[in-house]
């Protein structure tokens, strides 16, 4: 079972940055994607930045240029470097893994990102 803890979530005033960190209990430097997903109230939930073998970054629209996805291999984590953030971020962001193409899709708890003044 894989398990996986997000972690850097809070209050930040618009135009603020937050770094949020997924710690898995698996290495990471092998697996076929890893990502963040964000749900906002109401909404369904979004892709915002993925890494898929061998190192496809991919980005949604709303956040190209402002959110860097990263793994540290040594550390086990994923980071979602975020910057420029506007009330819009505002969500539940989820970890999300899978280990190989056949695999089975993994998900953290998830942290809350508020952007507000």
């Amino acid at each position: 079972q894989v398990q996986l803890v997000e972690s850097g979530g809070g209050l930040v005033q618009p135009g603020g940055s937050l770094r949020l960190s997924c710690s898995a209990s698996l290495s990471i430097s092998s697996l076929y994607r890893m990502a963040w997903y964000r749900q906002a109230p109401g909404e369904p939930r979004e892709l915002v930045a993925s890494i898929t073998r061998v190192l496809n970054l991919n980005y949604a629209d709303s956040v190209r240029g402002r959110f860097t996805i990263s793994e540290d291999n040594a550390k086990n984590t994923v980071y979602l470097q975020m910057k420029i953030l506007n009330p819009e971020d505002t969500a539940v962001y989820y970890c999300y893994v899978r280990p190989s193409r056949l695999a089975g899709d993994y998900w953290g708890q998830g942290t809350q990102v508020t952007v507000s003044s």
